[in-house]
């Protein structure tokens, strides 16, 4: 089986490199395409994989296809495409945005088509990523789809209908991540400690708090309670949050984002 990539930017590559360390595929069984000669050549050389900057060559050579540009260059990519796809290819979208019934008209034609959405921690093979299925979809595809998504991190079957949710809770959230970290850093420093030294503690308190819940399965709240000592430091500091309104920032900042991801 032949592994196509249309689009080898970050979140390809991340997923090539995991299926690659999994063992699931050989560098020979994949090939891809990127918009430049130095994206392909860069790409080839680290990864020992075919490519090219032709999107047709991929769509023909490959059994299972994955979308993954831009979704402002979906239309022009699959136009391109359409001809080399028929039904005994497997195409995986991980477009923002773009529904599965939207691909398949822009097709023109029934396809075999699953739409995915893996979050930047797929770079370090840690990624969380929400699989949306076509109804028509048969049990080979969703078991080779998850098979894929998880040489790289976490995936879960999700109905389309909650990928908005899904893109604001846990694609995009990265990105609030990192701002929480960039703050406790700056505070921090703010107290005397080095900044190398600021961002190491914070990053790795996100971490071990993160698989301490994943670990355990116990609530969030359970696992704060226990870090909240009467009168101390600890319960101070999640006062002083509460009054600022972290929690009702985080809510209105996901509720905004689905709203976003809806409309595009």
């Amino acid at each position: 089986m032949k592994i196509g990539f249309i689009g080898l930017g970050n979140m390809a590559t991340a997923m090539l490199g995991g299926i690659i360390e999994k063992g699931l595929y050989k560098s020979s069984e994949i090939i891809g395409s990127a918009k430049t000669e130095a994206t392909a050549e860069r790409v080839a050389q680290k990864y020992g994989v075919e490519a090219c900057t032709d999107n047709k060559r991929v769509a023909k050579s490959a059994d299972v296809i994955v979308l993954a540009v831009k979704p402002i260059f979906m239309e022009e990519v699959i136009s391109e495409i359409r001809d080399s796809v028929d039904e005994s290819k497997l195409v995986i979208s991980i477009a923002a945005g773009k529904s599965l019934e939207w691909i398949e008209e822009r097709f023109g034609k029934p396809i075999r088509l699953v739409r995915c959405m893996p979050n930047t921690p797929a770079m370090v093979g840690a990624a969380c990523t929400c699989v949306c299925l076509k109804p028509d979809t048969g049990k080979e595809d969703e078991e080779l789809t998850l098979k894929l998504m998880e040489s790289f991190g976490t995936a879960t079957v999700l109905p389309e209908r909650l990928m908005d949710a899904f893109a604001a809770v846990a694609g995009s959230s990265p990105a609030y991540v990192f701002m929480f970290i960039e703050a406790m850093a700056d505070a921090a420093v703010l107290a005397g400690i080095p900044r190398k030294q600021a961002y190491e503690f914070a990053a790795q308190s996100v971490l071990g708090s993160a698989r301490l819940m994943l670990e355990t399965g116990m609530h969030p709240g359970e696992l704060k309670d226990m870090v909240c000592s009467p009168g101390g430091t600890t319960i101070e500091a999640v006062k002083v949050l509460e009054e600022q309104g972290m929690r009702a920032a985080v809510i209105d900042a996901i509720g905004a984002c689905v709203e976003k991801s809806r409309l595009l």
